[in-house]
């Protein structure tokens, strides 16, 4: 098979001609350079197994145990992102870039499909770099060297945390941990990075875990940052991915937001998701 790249719409590329279970050395360097250049990186027709999804994301990097998500009952590695048919909270349900909370915030996550809904559960992505060439000059002169604060607490804590609704539903482990979060200190990443592997400049925010920039009062720092959310959301820098058996999504969580699409009530979705440590991000 010969590996071939296609840009998919306005965000990420499609990867075709390559078996992610048997990957020439050549053909990973080429995804990695895709991976860097457009944020997302998807993949069709794969078979992968649990060990093959593992080994792929060890060529890619370390390992990074998620510590809010239920895992796999056999492979700790694998982070379990599900929707049963009763349930009507989904995981991931809000733009968010995945781990913006660490001190080194994660290269990115390795999303595999095994079991779909008919219909629906597709996922947006935004592309930071786009919305960061695309910046007001008035916007860019206040993101440029300003920093903002990132937690996990409000998210995964145990108290006012957006995922309340999963617990209220029963209490069906598929987040938890919420002690780990009550104790993990907020950090502080640029608003604007220099992508450690592409060079180019992103916007990094994100309406998940970013809480405040430094130095602003409260009012002052809400207003920044919903101009700058309310910027990165426009239509023009998303594109939708739908899911079919067989899909892999492979994306950066340095230069692109993602948001789980909930219209599959009443069916199951079950995706393994495996992140990747990364770096501290300048």
């Amino acid at each position: 098979m010969v590996m071939e790249i296609r840009p998919h719409g306005k965000v990420g590329a499609e990867i075709l001609g390559v078996d992610l279970g048997n990957l020439a050395e050549a053909d990973l360097a080429g995804i990695r350079a895709a991976f860097a250049d457009h944020g997302v990186v998807f993949f069709r027709d794969q078979t992968i197994d649990e060990d093959a999804h593992i080994a792929f994301c060890r060529r890619l990097g370390t390992i990074n145990i998620n510590r809010f998500f239920a895992a796999h009952p056999r492979y700790p590695e694998i982070a379990l992102v599900l929707k049963e048919p009763e349930q009507t909270t989904n995981i991931g349900g809000g733009w968010h870039t995945d781990h913006s909370y660490d001190v080194e915030p994660a290269l990115g996550s390795v999303l595999v499909a095994r079991e779909l809904p008919p219909q629906g559960g597709a996922t947006a992505f935004a592309s930071m770099y786009a919305a960061y060439d695309a910046l007001p000059a008035d916007l860019r002169a206040l993101a440029d060297g300003a920093r903002a604060v990132h937690s996990a607490r409000h998210i995964f804590g145990s108290r006012n945390s957006a995922y309340a609704a999963l617990r209220e539903e029963g209490d069906d482990g598929r987040i938890g941990n919420a002690a780990a979060a009550d104790v993990l200190d907020d950090v502080t990443h640029p608003v604007v990075i220099t992508h450690p592997l592409s060079g180019k400049r992103a916007l990094y925010v994100n309406p998940a875990f970013t809480t405040a920039i430094v130095g602003l009062d409260a009012d002052e720092s809400r207003a920044l940052l919903d101009a700058l959310y309310t910027h990165a959301l426009s239509p023009e820098f998303q594109e939708v991915f739908h899911w079919q058996p067989g899909s892999v999504a492979l994306w950066d969580n340095r230069s692109t937001w993602h948001y789980a699409h909930n219209d599959y009530h009443g069916h199951r979705r079950e995706l393994h998701r495996i992140t990747i440590e990364g770096e501290p991000l300048h």
